[in-house]
Formats: structure tokens, sequence, C-alpha cells
């Protein structure tokens, strides 16, 4: 390499280390916020709402609530072999939902809401201030439990929490929600739109992406989101990005099908069955233990109703709190699997996990399935890469005829151009054949880096001596800089340079010092990603490599140029 490349690639070097060195920081504890629990103001915050009528108002979200509740809290437990929903008389609605068979930090069980959160499934006013009434719980004969209101006014409010029957033997993670609201009155009772808790989500690991942690909306079987670092005022990277913190979000909307608060793995949705939603609404909130985690919270709005005496109010909702298991959701019938956003390439992604789940069901190990993955990948674009691999040897077999040509047309770049395509042209060379297999890989590339983020099967799934394929590999940190030592990555930086050792030496200089980098551009990308993808693509640099042998044991292809069309046909 010249001086030029050693330099860049001492930059490339020096960006990685510092920006290893701001993500540690963005990890480190910081003091929290005082933050009001639920039915308590806050003493020092004065959060701004953007206000959409109907409710809540400014004035109501800043308004104080009942400070501590007046009566004491009752849990009844719903339960089947997966999950454990422990409702509460606080608003009659789920605290906690508790996965039976997925684990947390320290050996914990991974819980869903919180009970300093607002309870899933309760009615609000105003979900800034939300105010949680004393229900009456009761269990009925067939398991379910029963929550019930009455006021001195004669409008008493039901719900009953039940598992609806399920087909599957496993992963239940549905529950539905009746309510009822009867005007036993004898004057009539008008109610305007309210909201229903979606209780909170918030991230698992202290290295989960905060990128996945957010309100998610879904209308016409098309997803939106707000992204929890939208509700969090940061300066940015060197002052770029900085944005003003927005606590709390508020839409108006038409006719969503459901609406959901999620995390890089687990979520939970409510589809209302009944009625579509018209708003939602959330804030984010500090996760008081261990390094600095953001958390968010939402409510989704219903339409209100009117009742005579004696008439009585019903709506049904379908409650999904579980793991983002892709072939479960897409089971489900309200486009619930879209709260997965793999994006543009979300064909690719639903393949390569189903793809991969299918390989695990056989070999057992999501390590050895990647493995298996990648190695039907590359017998698939076998052919395809042997005659890209073929056509970049015939070029570097051209290499000195072009080195000629670029120093006769030195000072002509046009004309040296159209040389060069004319020498392509003679010989039958195809200029980009040797591109044709990465463009192909760039998609799968993509998809598999948006499937492997939220692949809840990968949590805690282990592999030689990676612990959970689902988060960096890292098996040390640096002495004073406490830079993680991630093994997998540098193992495919590795690969890759060696493979890119063993390539023809085509095109101009530039070109090559230019793809010199790509082995740190895909460790700067990979370093701290899932454990899994960086296996993957190093599974894939080693098979290329073993086919670059084969492929160099067979004669070096010879020059000879190419009949004209026209004399061909003769």
């Amino acid at each position: 390499m010249d001086r030029t490349a050693w330099i860049v690639v001492a930059l490339c070097v020096i960006g990685l280390v510092l920006w290893e060195i701001y993500l540690s920081k963005q990890m480190t504890p910081r003091p929290a916020r005082v933050t009001a629990a639920p039915g308590q103001a806050s003493p020092t915050a004065t959060p701004q709402i953007v206000a959409v009528s109907p409710s809540p108002t400014p004035e109501a979200a800043t308004k104080p609530a009942e400070a501590v509740p007046s009566f004491a809290e009752k849990i009844e437990t719903l339960r089947n072999s997966d999950v454990e929903l422990r409702l509460t008389n606080r608003g009659g609605g789920i605290s906690e939902a508790v996965m039976l068979s997925h684990i947390a930090e320290d050996n914990k069980r991974v819980i869903l809401n919180s009970p300093k959160q607002t309870p899933i499934g309760a009615i609000l006013d105003q979900p800034a201030t939300p105010a949680l009434p004393e229900f009456t719980l009761s269990r009925d004969s067939d398991g379910s439990v029963r929550c019930e209101r009455a006021t001195p006014e004669g409008v008493t409010t039901r719900k009953k929490f039940f598992f609806p029957q399920a087909k599957e033997k496993k992963d239940n993670f549905l529950v539905e929600l009746d309510l009822d609201v009867a005007n036993t009155g004898a004057q009539p009772y008008a109610s305007g739109d309210y909201f229903l808790a979606l209780g909170s989500a918030a991230p698992i690991h202290p290295r989960d992406y905060p990128y996945y942690t957010r309100l998610v909306w879904c209308i016409s079987g098309k997803s939106r989101d707000r992204n929890v670092s939208a509700f969090q005022g940061g300066g940015g990277f060197l002052g770029m990005g900085a944005h003003a913190p927005q606590p709390f979000f508020q839409q108006d909307f038409a006719g969503a099908e459901w609406a959901a608060v999620t995390d890089q793995f687990f979520a939970t949705i409510i589809v209302p069955l009944s009625a579509k939603a018209n708003g939602i609404w959330g804030h984010s909130f500090e996760v008081s233990t261990g390094p600095q985690m953001v958390g968010i919270e939402g409510a989704m709005r219903m339409p209100g109703f009117q009742l005579q005496p004696g008439q009585t109010y019903t709506a049904r909702f379908q409650i999904y709190a579980g793991p983002k298991i892709y072939h479960r959701l897409a089971q489900l019938e309200h486009n619930e699997a879209e709260i997965m956003n793999f994006g543009i390439f979300k064909i690719v992604s639903q393949f390569l996990l189903n793809f991969l789940n299918t390989i695990h069901s056989v070999v057992k190990d999501y390590g050895v399935a990647i493995l298996v993955l990648t190695m039907i990948i590359r017998l698939v674009l076998w052919p395809l890469q042997s005659k890209a691999n073929q056509s970049m040897r015939k070029t570097a077999v051209l290499a000195p005829k072009m080195q000629e040509l670029r120093e006769k047309y030195k000072d002509d770049p046009t004309r040296m151009n159209q040389e060069v395509m004319k020498l392509y042209k003679q010989y039958g060379i195809n200029p980009v054949g040797g591109c044709l297999p990465m463009a192909i890989q760039i998609p799968i590339f993509f998809g598999l880096y948006q499937m492997l983020a939220q692949a809840v099967e990968l949590r805690n799934a282990k592999f030689l001596w990676v612990k959970d394929l689902s988060q960096p590999d890292t098996v040390a940190h640096l002495p004073l800089l406490g830079l993680p030592i991630n093994i997998i990555p540098l193992c495919m930086a590795a690969t890759q340079i060696w493979l890119m050792a063993m390539t023809p030496k085509t095109g101009d200089p530039t070109q090559r010092r230019v793809m010199m980098f790509m082995p740190l551009i895909f460790l700067f990308i990979c370093y701290n990603f899932a454990a899994a993808l960086a296996l993957y693509y190093t599974a894939q640099n080693l098979f290329s490599i073993l086919q670059f042998y084969q492929n160099k044991r067979q004669p070096m292809p010879t020059l000879e140029k190419v009949a004209p069309a026209g004399k061909r046909k003769r």
C-alpha cells in the first residue's frame, strides 16, 4: 500500500475507536430524572404535550392527579403454559405479563409492563395523568378473571380477561378482553373518546438497540411508529442530529387495526375487534435500574358512545403480550406481523427467518443452523460466483493491455474509457460480471441484518464461546479504554482481507484502493451487532475462499478475440 492508503486505514481505525467510545458513553449510567408514578404528579417536571383535539389537553396533562391510591392493591393471575398475567384491581388491567419460557438478566424471567406503569387494558380519560379507580376482582368457573366497578351515578364497568381456545400447542400469548359498560341509572350517560392503556415496553438487555423501543400502530395493513429516541432530547454526534426533548406524543388518525408498544424482541399489541382506534398517545420514561435505558408507554384512543338508561356498550379487544415470533404473529388475522418492521427487504427477511427456523428444527442449534443456511446460500450462488471468478481472472490477464491504454490516454479520460470498453468487447469480457454476485448478496445481507436484529429465537442461543447470538460476542474489554473485544467480527474482517488478497487485481489503482477498505467498513458496521450476523458473514467468506481455491486449480484463461456479430452470422 502507498502512503495515502495507510493514512485512510489509520483514519478508519481512529474513527472506529471514537465511535466505540461514543457508544460506551451512551450506555453509561446517568442520574435519572425525577418522574412521577402513575397517579402522581412530578414535583419538578412540566412536560410538554402535543395537544390534539379531543383530550388530553395541555391543562389536563399538568393537572395533579390523586397522589396515593386509597385502597390496597389486589392481584389475580391468569396463566397458561407460556405466560402468566397478573391482573390488578388498580384500574382493572394487566399489571405484569410474565414470559414463562424467556429469561432476562440475572436468570430472571422476562416481564412485560411494570406495576410502576399503567396496567394494560386500563380505561383512561387522560393518559398523561391516569386516574386508576378500584375494581373488584373475581374468578369465574371457566378460569377467566372479571373486573367490575360501579359509580354512584349508576354506570357499571365490567371487564372479562380470558385465554381464547388455542389450536397451537405452544407460543400462546393471546388473551381477550370483553368490555361492558352498562347504564343502570335513571339519566342518559355520554362518554367522549376514551383511551385504552397499551402498557409499557423497555429494553430487556442493556445492549438492546433503543431504535426498536417504539410506539406502533397499523392502518390498512401498514405499520407506523414513533421511535423512543424521538422523545429524548440529545446533542447528537458532534452537534449533528441534535433535537429537543418531546416527552409526550399524540396523533389522530382514522381506522387503526391495532396499536402496540414494543422493544427489540417483545411486544404488547391490542386489536380492537368491535371498532377501530382513532388515535394514539405515548410518552417515554427512564428505566430506574442498570445502565441508562429508556422505555415507552402508550394508550390507544377509541370512539366515544352514548347510553340511555338500561343500555349497555360492548367492546371486544384481543391482546398479544409476548415475544415477536414472526411465524406466530403471521398466523393472526389483523396484520400483527407488521410490527417486525423488516423494511424494504421484508420478503427476504421473512423467507430467511422461516428457513432458519426450519433448519433449526433439524439441527437443534442456531449457530449450526446459521452455518447451514450460509452453506445453502453459497451453493445456490456457486455457479454464478464461478462465472464471476472466471470473468475476474480474464480481466486480470487483460490488465497489461489496459495499463497501456491508461498510459497512452492519461490526458484524455473520456477516450481512455472508450478504448477500455472497446478492449472488453474485443475479448468478450463483461466488466460488471464480477459484481453481479455481490449485487445479489446486498438484499440478502440487509434482509439478514433486519431479521437477525429482531429474531427472538436467537436470544440466549449459545454457540461455542458465544453466550447469546442476539448480542455481540464480547469476551473481554481493553484496559483503560474499556472497548469490547468481539472475536467473530475480527475473524470476519480477517477472512475478508484474506479473500481480497486472493482476488485477481482488476480495475484502476484508485478502485483497488477503495476496495481495500471494505473489510474495515464491514467491521465498523458489524462490530457491535448480533454475533449471528458476523457469524454468517465469516462463514460466507470462508466458503468464498474455498471456491476461489477451487477455481484457481482450473487452467488460466487465455485471451482470444471475439469475432464481430456480422462475421459470426456468415
